[in-house]
Order: structure tokens, then C-alpha cells, then sequence
């Protein structure tokens, strides 16, 4: 088990118009947005978390010169505290509990002290409070007229390994401050969400003779036990449709890329090299981006599946590893320093197949397991960085990046 667990953090960590995606050129000037609470009475600790969560959200939209100071005032008020009569918007929002305990928020957005629109949030669960901020985000969004941030309210899943030989299963917002614990007890890795609508997800088990996939039920907690294999089983990536899934198995010894058909329960193996193989991710047109060593270091790779041809698609560095897809675009990891003496930068790195531009993503420090979003405008992944796990979220056109501490334990590998 010591060996096995040594190769799957080997392979994790050391591998780990156009296609291309346009940059929204940088402004001078952007528009000024406050935030008002007009809530009357309600839980400190919450209010100021939820103005906290809002405060992030309006950032990561890049839209606004967001001022961060919490401004208090009546709901119903017909004008903006003074210090936002020049604002040119002002979000106004108010938290209450209905008779039966329901979470309630009701908003107002500003602009130029006009109101321009209402709405009206409810969710029964008020632990679920902060997806109530993503989805006032996300309409703020809508009236400014930028393209859809779905994966603003989706879940997260993370692996985070919290002791020696103990790794838990986590749900999660993006910006951490929702978590809900899903799977604990033994060794528990590499989650993947089974659908889209978030309902079920995969995840490697290692507390058995052998690797196990298993499938988790969010609602009922019912888990199935989905594929085993000797040496390795970890599942890289699902179909948009949720019917077909990568899995990296190791039966004869090499880890290899394998296509599992969900409904018949059959896999179908595509790589044969006598390497590793690992980290398959779905393409457009029938193909599959992986990682493999068939250079004598870990490259990206591609092939289209029902042939044996395998095409490579990063020409440069010398260990390029972890990587996820959206149609022609793949964004990877990329070792950038060798340093003996010093700590090594892994940044991440974005590439069109069409054209084969390379765009460098990150800046410093180790940043791993990148995810793109279902709608390929934005890229989630993970940063270390003095002993510290973050979640960090790259808007692609707009060339900025977030990131979001994880307070207890070590991110092991996400999904989105």
C-alpha cells in the first residue's frame, strides 16, 4: 500500500473566432460600487460573513472599483448614505427569517442613486447562505451584460488531507467559506463530480486490497462501488453528459488512459505505451489530452479515440503536467526553475491546439490540479504556498486571479 500510495502522489503532484481565448483589454477608470446593509436585526457573525462573501463575489467579477467599507442603513431608505451619492452603483441588500426559519434576502441595485432592479433570494437551509451572495453576484453580472458566470454558484468538490494516512471528501463554495464534509475515514482522493447538476460524484478509494472508484449520492449518502484494478484507478475527467468517464489504470503494471462507458459497465483502453499514461481530459472532436512520459519527462499529449496516433502539444519546458480541457484549449502545469538549493515554481499555462499560442496564467509559488469551468471562461486550481493550501480562480478574459485560503489541512485535488 506504501508503494501504491508513493506512485499516485508521484503521478499527482510530479506530473500532476479562434481557439484561443481573447484578453479583455485593462481600463483606466472602472465603475465605483458600494455595498449597503439594511438589515435591521440578525446574527453578527453571519451579516458580516455574508457582506464578506458579496465583497469577493463583486471582485471576481471585474466589473467594479468595489469599496470595501460596510455601510449600514434602512432598507426602504429612498436615497444612498451620503458616502455613496457618487457612486455610480450601490448594491442594497437585507437579510430576514421567515415564521418557518426560511433564509431571506431581498436586494436592491443602484445606479447613480436610481433603483434599476429588484429581486428577491430564498433558501431553506441558511448554512447555505453564501450561494444566496454568488446568486446576487451572478444577476449583478447579468444587468452589467457580462457573459455567464454559472460556475460562480456551483459546489466544489476537494480531497483535503487532514493527518498522516487520513484524507476526507469535502463539498465546498469556491471561495471556501461553505464546507461539508461528504466522505472521511482512511485515504480518499481524487473526487469528480458525476453530472452536472451536482448530485452525485466519483472518488478513488484506497482502503481496500485494491483501488476502488466509488460513486457517492449527495442526497441519500447511498455510495456504489463503480471499477476496481490492481497498481492504480483514478477517474480524470467525466462527459459533459455524465455517460462516459477517463479513468487511469495500472492492471499490467504501467498506468494507462481508459474510456469507461457508464450504462454497459465496460472499459475500453486507448493508450499502450509502456510509460505512464495518466490524466486523460476530454476534448472536442473525439479526443483526449493527457500527460505521459514517453519523452523521458512528463509532456502533454492528445489523440483521438479509435486511433492509435498520438500527437504532441507542448514544445517547450521539460515538465509539463496536470492539466485540464475545454474544446481546443487545455491549461497545464509547467515546472519553471530546477534549483536544488531552492524552491521550484510550478505555473500554469494556457494553450490554444488550433494556433498552439501559449499564455502563462500564474506568477509564482506552486499552482496545480487546474479545472476549467463548464463554460470554459474561467479556471479553478490549486496554489501552496508557505505551508498553505488556496483555492485560486483565473478569469481568463480578463486576465485577473483570485485566491481563496483553505484554513484547515491540505488541498490533495478539486473538481468544480
Amino acid at each position: 500500500m506504501r508503494i501504491l500510495l508513493n506512485l499516485f502522489f508521484f503521478i499527482a503532484l510530479a506530473f500532476g473566432a479562434d481557439g484561443s481565448i481573447e484578453v479583455v483589454k485593462k481600463v483606466d477608470t472602472l465603475p465605483s460600487l458600494a455595498i449597503e446593509d439594511g438589515t435591521t436585526a440578525y446574527d453578527d457573525s453571519l451579516k458580516k460573513s455574508f457582506f464578506k462573501t458579496l465583497v469577493s463575489d463583486v471582485n471576481v467579477l471585474s466589473f467594479f472599483n468595489v469599496d470595501h467599507h460596510p455601510y449600514s442603513t434602512q432598507f426602504d431608505n429612498t436615497s444612498v448614505v451620503l458616502e455613496n451619492k457618487d457612486k455610480e452603483y450601490v448594491i442594497r441588500y437585507k437579510i430576514f427569517e421567515d415564521s418557518d426559519k426560511t433564509f431571506n434576502v431581498s436586494m436592491k441595485i443602484l445606479q447613480k442613486s436610481v433603483l434599476v432592479k429588484t429581486k428577491n433570494y430564498k433558501i431553506k437551509n441558511k448554512n447555505l447562505y453564501v450561494f444566496v451572495a454568488h446568486a446576487m453576484a451572478y444577476d449583478l453580472n447579468e444587468y452589467m451584460g457580462g457573459e455567464p458566470v454559472e460556475w460562480m454558484k456551483r459546489k466544489v468538490l476537494i480531497s483535503r488531507l487532514v493527518s498522516s494516512g487520513q484524507s476526507e471528501i469535502v463539498v465546498c463554495d469556491y471561495t471556501l467559506t461553505f464546507s461539508q464534509r461528504i466522505v472521511k475515514g482512511g485515504i480518499n482522493l481524487f473526487p469528480r463530480w458525476a453530472n452536472n447538476e451536482q448530485t452525485k460524484f466519483y472518488y478513488t478509494s484506497l482502503n481496500g486490497r485494491r483501488p476502488l472508484l466509488k460513486e457517492v449520492e449527495i442526497a441519500t449518502g447511498k455510495t456504489s462501488d463503480i471499477l476496481s484494478s490492481d497498481g492504480m484507478m483514478i477517474c480524470s475527467d467525466v462527459s459533459a453528459d455524465g455517460k462516459k468517464l477517463l479513468v487511469t489504470m495500472a492492471p499490467e503494471g504501467q498506468p494507462d488512459i481508459y474510456l469507461y462507458d457508464v450504462a454497459v459497465k465496460k472499459s475500453t483502453r486507448l493508450t499502450t505505451f509502456q510509460g505512464i499514461d495518466v490524466n486523460g481530459q476530454f476534448m472536442s472532436n473525439n479526443r483526449v489530452a493527457f500527460i505521459s512520459n514517453r519523452l523521458g519527462y512528463p509532456n502533454l499529449f492528445s489523440l483521438t479515440i479509435g486511433s492509435n496516433a498520438v500527437q504532441q502539444l507542448v514544445f517547450s519546458g521539460k515538465s509539463n503536467s496536470s492539466c485540464s480541457a475545454f474544446n481546443d484549449n487545455v491549461v497545464y502545469k509547467a515546472r519553471e526553475s530546477s534549483d536544488v538549493f531552492e524552491a521550484n515554481t510550478f505555473n500554469l499555462h494556457l494553450i490554444s491546439t488550433q494556433n498552439g499560442s501559449v499564455r502563462r496564467l500564474t506568477a509564482n509559488g506552486v499552482n496545480e490540479f487546474p479545472r476549467f469551468s463548464r463554460e470554459g471562461d474561467a479556471v479553478l486550481y490549486v496554489q501552496e504556498s508557505s505551508q498553505q493550501s488556496s483555492i485560486g480562480v483565473i478569469r481568463l478574459k480578463f486576465n485577473k486571479n483570485f485566491l481563496f485560503p483553505l484554513i484547515y489541512g491540505k488541498i490533495q485535488s478539486i473538481d468544480w
